[in-house]
């Protein structure tokens, strides 16, 4: 389930209208499930008019209250949308504020998080109108929690801080706790779970000083997940004991359903860590599972009841126990469908699947799973940003999901004779890769540039006849090596698991680093062995040149260009590159003739970074070989080549520069004279590309890199030409000596000018004038340099 928070706007109205002006003497906490974040619940409903007049705002509100406890989201946003417009015309500033954070709880728990970000922000500038603190604190608190939702920890960070320091020095306890209980969570996120456990433990002190037992659950439940996680199981089973002891007390509602699920799943993870007492925790686990259902549907939740009935047929098929798992995900899903919730539906329908697919039905299984990825593909985003996952990314969820039903498809391509359903069975297993791939892009990125990509460009339905599409996808007992040649699709089985190929990928990576030694040569002949030495007899006989590799995961962070076959490196045999998926490749060929360059970079030394000296060269042959404008040094600002990009007009843009790609999308940048530009920075300066009649052709950043095994911050390398708007990029994984970059650029270039070379054959060309000079042999001066996405 995740980690729960807890309710903001019913805290501030108990704070205000209590008679002590600080305690509030009830509180009801917001629900937090593994799949939606936020709600924030106004709970003193009373009964409404019976008359046919138009209700009023204040009326609507408790309306909306009651639709969205009877797990009613759409019709709670239609009445608190319309209370919200009432107060506007009524002028009362701070309840259309109110209004405005109900309406966000709404769109949150809808998945509409980047609308939701929108009602909060306009609730916190009316708020601010109204010199109330403890309210401007509330709102703060509900943007902090909503970034949080959508992984933009700094935003979280930076909201959540100012909410925690006026609730401090207004003395709003129970908000107080509140605040802390999700900075605790925040801390989770950033994976520091000994400060996130000295927050919840202060927001349980507080909420028990202040008799707030919903906050006190919620904070009982993150110690006792946030315990488990630092190996205190003891300590774990403690605050989960008086959690759960709390949480049958609480009134039934949204929020006890989803207490008591997210308690019964960190009962059943406490087994493994207490073995000696497992079977007691398991029947307490399916017991709690089981009381939260039938508060649920007390409550008539279609949703919540979808949640526990679908997690308790989870802890029954992890016990093997097929039949009544089979029959509660049933129910799960019948109950997700009824409530109209695809973030739960697809959940339980791959669920289903994999428990056909255990018990031999194969092909149900495959059916399931399809209707799994179907029901999330257009919810993919939303489920991201609503998912409170501390352990680890937000794609990491779902990547199982695309991997399993890939392998449920070649499994059932190896038990088929006929060729022609065997070649659909396979399209089909890539096509489940490729999903992901796309899915993974748009986690990343966090916004449409990959939808926009693929309704831009035409499919390669046929490959060139010498080009080979590889497609490495690792599974935990094996590697499969998908390769189309021409029309054709073939598949190879190596035995090696995920781990080991693992394994060998950093060793591969760290020893290519080291310029002086020929540690990597044992390692790129292994790698050789595994992945390329399989395809021999086929590529050979389809007379191949030309090597793109879909690389996932680890195999993101090597350059293939550099494996050895025990008498010569890759790239002599065959030009190479690289692409995140067949479907976010533009396949049309570079135009030589018509094409402009626009370059800018830095030689000089500025903000701590070394000097690039032999840029100028570098720049010297651009403007020798294409037409186009320059920006070198203090002329490369951050302001003018927005002015640039924005007014110019060519087709290759070049970037000699630092730059570092990291985890996170919001910490890659690439170095200005004045500044930093970001990955975002970038979309914004060159986005308009992506409407042109003619787009970006060619992105090349120079002197980049990315850290050694940061498989995620090699996403964003391999992304960034979909981020740009561009066709193809030529980037570096790591940074290399500056003379033989502007060595192998400048061969580049020159090569690119030859109309009857791909750009990776003209990649493949420079890369071979390098291995061939003594001085820049080693590969870790050559091979780091990748082109990405489209290779013609």
């Amino acid at each position: 389930m995740g980690f729960t928070c807890n309710s903001l706007s019913r805290l501030y109205e108990e704070i205000v209208t209590d008679p002590r002006n600080k305690m509030p003497s009830k509180i009801r906490p917001c629900w937090h499930s593994g799949l939606a974040a936020v709600a924030l619940f106004l709970m003193t409903i009373g009964p409404l008019p019976l008359s046919g007049a138009a209700p009023s705002a204040d009326e609507l509100m408790k309306q909306g209250a009651q639709l969205f406890q009877r797990g009613e989201g759409e019709q709670a946003l239609a009445s608190w949308k319309e209370a919200t417009r009432l107060y506007e015309q009524a002028h009362r500033t701070l309840d259309q504020s109110r209004a405005l954070v109900h309406v966000a709880q709404a769109l949150t728990i809808l998945g509409q998080t980047k609308q939701a970000l929108q009602s909060l922000d306009l609730a916190l500038s009316l708020a601010q109108q109204t010199h109330d603190a403890v309210w401007r604190a509330t709102v703060l608190g509900a943007l902090g929690e909503t970034y949080l939702a959508t992984r933009q920890l700094e935003a979280a960070e930076q909201h959540l801080a100012q909410a925690v320091e006026i609730a401090r020095n207004e003395h709003a306890v129970p908000l107080l706790a509140s605040l802390l209980n999700m900075t605790g969570i925040l801390r989770v996120l950033q994976r520091r779970d000994e400060e996130a456990l000295a927050l919840f433990t202060e927001s349980t002190e507080l909420a028990q000083a202040a008799g707030q037992q919903p906050v006190l659950v919620h904070g009982g439940v993150n110690a006792a997940r946030t315990s488990l996680r630092l190996g205190q199981a003891q300590a774990s089973r403690i605050w989960l004991d008086q959690a759960f002891d709390l949480a049958k007390d609480l009134t039934p509602s949204r929020d006890k359903a989803d207490a008591l699920i997210t308690i019964g799943l960190t009962y059943h993870d406490l087994r493994t860590a207490i073995p000696s007492i497992g079977d007691a925790l398991l029947l307490r686990a399916a017991g709690v599972l089981q009381e939260a259902a039938t508060v649920a549907e007390r409550l008539g939740d279609q949703r919540m009841l979808s949640y526990a009935l679908g997690h308790l047929g989870h802890v029954y098929e992890l016990e093997y126990r097929s039949e009544e798992s089979l029959q509660l995900t049933r129910r799960a899903i019948f109950a997700a469908q009824s409530a109209g919730a695809p973030e739960s539906l697809y959940r339980w329908q791959w669920q289903l699947g994999r428990l056909l697919a255990s018990t031999g039905k194969l092909d149900e299984g495959i059916t399931s799973y399809r209707q799994a990825a179907a029901t999330l593909q257009p919810i993919r985003s939303e489920v991201a940003a609503v998912t409170y996952d501390p352990t680890g990314s937000g794609q990491e969820s779902v990547r199982p999901l695309f991997f399993e039903l890939s392998d449920l498809l070649l499994q059932r391509a190896g038990f088929t004779d006929d060729a022609a359903a065997v070649q659909g069975y396979l399209r089909a297993a890539r096509d489940a890769i490729e999903a992901f791939k796309a899915a993974e892009l748009r986690d990343y990125f966090r916004d449409d540039c990959v939808d926009a990509l693929q309704a831009r460009i035409t499919k390669p339905d046929q490959l060139s006849p010498t080009t080979a599409v590889i497609y490495p996808i690792v599974f935990s007992d094996r590697t499969e090596l998908l390769v189309s040649l021409k029309t054709e699709l073939t598949r190879t089985s190596v035995p090696v698991a995920a781990i080991d190929l693992t394994r060998e990928v950093r060793a591969f990576r760290y020893t290519l680093e080291k310029r002086t030694t020929r540690e990597y040569l044992a390692h790129a002949q292994k790698l050789y062995d595994w992945l390329i030495r399989p395809l021999e007899a086929d590529l050979l006989a389809h007379q191949i040149d030309t090597l793109v590799f879909v690389p996932d995961g680890v195999l993101r962070t090597i350059p293939m260009a550099a494996f050895h076959d025990g008498q010569t490196f890759l790239i002599n045999k065959y030009a190479v590159a690289l692409t995140p998926g067949l479907n976010l490749t533009d396949p049309r060929p570079l135009d030589r003739e018509r094409v402009n360059l626009f370059s800018s970079g830095l030689t000089a030394s500025v903000q701590g970074y070394p000097a690039l000296p032999y840029v100028a060269g570098e720049m010297t042959t651009l403007r020798d070989l294409y037409r186009g404008d320059q920006l070198l040094n203090q002329d490369f600002r951050t302001a003018r080549l927005e002015q640039e990009l924005r007014d110019g007009q060519f087709g290759i843009l070049h970037i000699a520069t630092h730059g570092q790609f990291a985890t996170d999308v919001n910490q890659t940048f690439l170095l200005t004279f004045d500044g930093k530009v970001t990955l975002n920075q970038l979309d914004r300066l060159i986005g308009l590309f992506r409407f042109r009649r003619e787009p970006l052709e060619l992105l090349t950043l120079s002197a980049c890199q990315t850290g050694v095994g940061d498989d995620r911050a090699a996403l964003g390398l391999a992304g960034v030409a979909i981020k740009a708007g561009a066709r193809s990029a030529l980037a570096t994984l790591w940074f290399i000596n500056d003379e033989a970059s502007a060595e192998l650029v400048s061969e580049f270039y020159r090569q690119l000018r030859n109309p009857k070379l791909s750009k990776a054959q003209a990649l493949q060309r420079a890369q071979q004038k390098l291995l061939a000079d003594r001085v820049y042999e080693h590969p870790a001066y050559w091979s780091p340099f990748l082109l990405l996405n489209n290779w013609l």
